[in-house]
């Protein structure tokens, strides 16, 4: 039997989301600080530079998959695997990180304790994969956490012209199934705009799109159907997401945060 106290009963701990065996918090300032550090921290927290964590109820699961060191501690009956199941499927893990930029194993955490991740400066994204219907595709670096019974795999481009035109990799990790998602996020989701296409069409200028139905078609395309209309339109090529689905744009071109 264990408690908790000063965590999420302290009053510079925010609440922001939950779902599934999940919670956001947010620290609401930042009372660690040096003098010398005073003015930046100040700063930060008027621009909503905040220190973000995300909690596990494992008992609220049958546990949970998390990225490669993203944990700072642990309460309770709280059990860590590597998530191989065998040779093959090691193998198969380590194709797919190498091919997606992901880390090869994730952890595995079970039990019915608690688990808490390290903080970060990004925002945190709660998906339910049912408003994806269970099959979505990520962009490189987001993943954070999920459910164990949600599945992952190497989502390869539309075209090889996707990868090397639009200077993306080869594949992107998607996840496939029912529960909850756990993404990091170069921006709030206040910021993020959301668009369902039906049989139709997305041209996006730049690597905007952060998360999109794996049922959606990617390919890369000029902006105009003859090269002198690119050139006089002021731009080149642009990435297409073709078909029903749905796909999470950010504000601005991705970069490192």
């Amino acid at each position: 039997m264990y408690q908790i106290h000063n965590f999420l009963d302290n009053d510079d701990i925010k609440v922001l989301d939950r779902l599934g065996p999940f919670s956001v918090i947010e620290y609401q300032r930042d009372l660690s600080v040096l003098p010398s550090e005073a003015a930046l921290a100040y700063y930060c927290n008027e621009m909503n530079v905040r220190k973000r964590q995300v909690v596990c109820d494992l008992s609220r699961s049958g546990g949970v998959t998390i990225q490669a060191g993203a944990m700072q501690w642990a309460a309770g009956n709280v059990n860590a695997t590597t998530g191989i199941k065998g040779v093959g499927d090691f193998f198969g893990k380590a194709v797919r990180g190498s091919v997606t930029g992901e880390s090869a194993i994730k952890p595995e955490y079970t039990g019915d304790g608690t688990l808490v991740l390290e903080p970060t400066y990004k925002h945190i994204l709660l998906i339910d994969m049912a408003d994806w219907n269970g099959d979505i595709v990520l962009d490189d670096g987001l993943f954070l956490a999920c459910d164990s019974r949600l599945k992952h795999k190497a989502v390869a481009r539309s075209t090889f012209s996707s990868a090397i035109a639009g200077g993306e990799g080869l594949f992107n990790l998607g996840i496939h199934g029912s529960g909850a998602l756990c993404l990091e996020s170069p921006c709030p989701r206040e910021e993020l705009v959301v668009i369902d296409l039906k049989d139709d069409v997305l041209k996006v200028d730049g690597n905007m799109a952060i998360a999109w139905s794996n049922s959606l078609r990617f390919t890369v395309e000029r902006s105009s159907r003859s090269l002198i209309g690119s050139a006089a339109s002021g731009e080149g090529l642009v990435n297409v997401y073709s078909g029903t689905g749905r796909v999470l744009l950010a504000p601005v071109t991705q970069g490192p945060v």
